[in-house]
């Protein structure tokens, strides 16, 4: 029996070896059927229950295989739908090829990407013509032929790569390749378009700056680099550094946002005024920059630094205000003056110092000299720094007489700087460094100390006078150190008189008059110095009750030649009357002015030529002498 069942599954057996299990259960039936008669015969009854149990087992065998396929093919299913669900919930377009160029796979991203249906990639079709259907849709620029066998050729070769895109509706796209190890190739797709764009708006930002959009320092020294490799075969350029005049005032008189808005109507005019081969850039605050290539000889840079100091001085109107500023020009010339970008620029810079220092609204060239001179106020700066606390500040009092009896009612004091190996050296020199530096609020603090604690030791009669820079008046803390100066000293403070100039009030003024009310509220005095040289100075005598007018030294020299004059200094002594404030005739030099200022009403009376600025030792024997007009020089 055992025998007649392998001999059906020979029969039974495939060509490839397998079993054909429709087959062979049909065989065991016929033999079961053959048999049947025979039942009677044990022996054959035996081989038909064998066979039976054979054709159970059999059919058992056959429904667990089925069950195992059918088992198996749900799975595979499911593997799919994964499948599926994964590459079409990718946020990458995905195009899986064969080594021909074949579509194999394509997910929903991709038809999403480039606008297509699902007609329009079928798997099998070749990457050529689905790149045309791109092409009528706008989303493929190029040609569809060229570019498919461009990618076959690159799976050839094994190397593929990444590449980014720009497609024909003004997407960028990125697209990476990769050779798959069982053949052909997957192809994601990335729409970075957006990605692109900030990129860019974060270079742009990096380089340019925020209020004008123009191009900023770092963005300049990289253009100047490149500009000088140029120079060294043989061209020229220039190096425009550019600073507003009287900028601050602005700012300081109408607001910030005031100037803001102006700077951008002087980027707007530097655009406007200089060709395209040249290079324009903000340099920070109110400093400007312009690269000047190309130039053959030195007047073609001046011919450009006129251009720009005429454009930039014409009026702007600004929210309804009209405001005036000017521009200092320094020139630097490679290569010439330098072949770096930084020594250029520092040059340029150097020569705009200069400009400025001789007159502003005008420019000037480099010279080797410049740098010398920078060198020695670096080295004054140095020595500024460590002044204060070297002791080497020193206090000189000019006195202050009373026009009609003769007598000193005041001393103005005035500070000098003994360095050790330039003597002395007067405020002139030193006092605008140390503004620049931020030293001059703690020289300020000891000129209010020594001053308070000098004036102490001279008779009750006599005030002691300190001038206060705007930056000091400015400085939040500038009453507390004036009542610590009074109370270290003991000194009444009706006898401490602060003297300001129109450049303190052009700051913020509300901040500045609540400070001088209360400096007023303690007693002490407030004189406005320099009257009559500003432009407003009469709309600050409405906002404020000055104690004292000290006429500037300018009217005071002109008395003996102007007419013009005379009429101003008797304007302002009737003006100052009639608002009960005193006047303070300064840089009285001769015996003619002398008599001028008493003539013309002038109250108070100072100069040289009743004693120059002395040593308080000195002014205490100028006091006791009684001798306003002895010199003690």
């Amino acid at each position: 029996m055992r025998n007649l069942f392998w001999r059906q599954v020979e029969e039974a057996r495939r060509a490839d070896g397998a079993v054909d299990l429709d087959l062979l259960s049909q065989l065991v039936a016929s033999a079961y059927t053959q048999f049947k008669g025979r039942r009677a015969d044990p022996a054959m009854a035996s081989a038909i229950d064998k066979l039976g149990a054979l054709n159970r087992d059999l059919e058992r065998a056959v429904a667990d295989r089925g069950r195992e396929l059918e088992q198996r093919e749900i799975e595979l299913r499911a593997q799919n739908m994964r499948f599926h669900a994964a590459i079409n919930h990718m946020s990458q377009g995905l195009l899986m090829l064969d080594p021909e160029g074949r579509v194999l796979i394509c997910n929903d991203r991709y038809l999403d990407l480039y606008k297509l249906n699902a007609d329009d990639v079928q798997p099998g079709m070749h990457l050529a013509d689905l790149l045309r259907n791109r092409l009528a849709l706008g989303t493929f620029a190029g040609d569809p032929e060229e570019h498919a066998a461009l990618l076959v050729a690159e799976f050839v070769r094994g190397h593929m790569g990444s590449r980014t895109l720009d497609i024909g509706d003004g997407r960028t796209i990125a697209i990476s390749n990769r050779i798959m190890p069982a053949g052909g190739w997957v192809s994601t797709h990335e729409d970075v378009t957006e990605r692109e764009r900030s990129e860019r708006r974060i270079a742009h930002m990096a380089h340019h700056d925020a209020l004008t959009d123009l191009p900023n320092r770092a963005r300049l020294r990289e253009h100047l680099a490149r500009e000088l490799l140029a120079v060294k075969r043989g061209q020229s350029l220039a190096v425009h550094y550019l600073d507003l005049d009287h900028f601050k005032t602005v700012n300081d008189t109408l607001g910030h946002p005031i100037g803001d808005e102006l700077l951008r109507s002087v980027a707007d005019r530097l655009r406007a005024c200089v060709r395209e081969t040249e290079f324009v850039a903000r340099v920070g605050g109110d400093e400007f920059a312009i690269v000047q290539r190309g130039i053959a000889l030195p007047k073609e840079a001046g011919a450009l630094a006129r251009r720009v100091r005429d454009t930039l001085s014409e009026p702007y109107e600004v929210q309804g205000h009209v405001a005036v500023v000017n521009a200092s020009v320094g020139i630097a010339v490679a290569p010439g003056d330098g072949l770096e970008p930084d020594i250029l620029i520092k040059n340029a810079d150097m020569a705009l110092y200069r400009a400025k220092g001789e007159g502003r609204g005008t420019y000037r060239f480099f010279a080797p000299e410049m740098d010398a001179r920078m060198q020695r106020r670096r080295a004054l700066e140095l020595a500024l720094r460590e002044a204060l606390a070297r002791s080497e500040f020193e206090l000189y009092y000019q006195p202050v007489l009373d026009a009609a009896a003769g007598t000193i009612v005041s001393c103005e004091a005035l500070v000098r700087w003994r360095h050790p190996e330039r003597g002395m050296i007067l405020p002139a020199e030193f006092i605008p460094l140390a503004e620049e530096i931020g030293l001059i609020v703690p020289i300020g603090d000891w000129i209010l100390h020594q001053a308070c604690e000098d004036a102490a030791a001279l008779p009750d009669q006599i005030k002691v006078a300190v001038n206060l820079s705007p930056t000091q008046v400015g400085n939040r803390n500038l009453v507390t150190s004036i009542v610590q100066s009074l109370a270290a000293s003991g000194l009444d403070p009706r006898r401490l008189t602060v003297e300001i100039n129109e450049a303190v009030l052009l700051r913020n003024s509300e901040t500045t008059m609540a400070t001088l009310h209360q400096l007023r509220s303690l007693g002490i005095q407030v004189a406005l110095d320099d009257f009559g040289a500003g432009f407003s100075s009469l709309s600050y005598l409405r906002s404020f009750p000055f104690d004292k007018l000290k006429i500037d030294r300018s009217f005071v020299a002109g008395l003996a030649d102007s007419e013009e004059d005379i009429s101003i200094v008797r304007a302002i002594t009737g003006l100052a009357h009639s608002l009960q404030m005193t006047t303070i005739a300064e840089g009285v030099e001769t015996e003619r002015q002398l008599a001028l200022v008493r003539d013309l009403g002038c109250t108070e009376l100072q100069g040289n030529l009743f004693s120059p600025a002395l040593p308080v030792r000195e002014v205490e024997r100028f006091i006791a002498s009684g001798d306003s007009r002895r010199d003690v020089a």
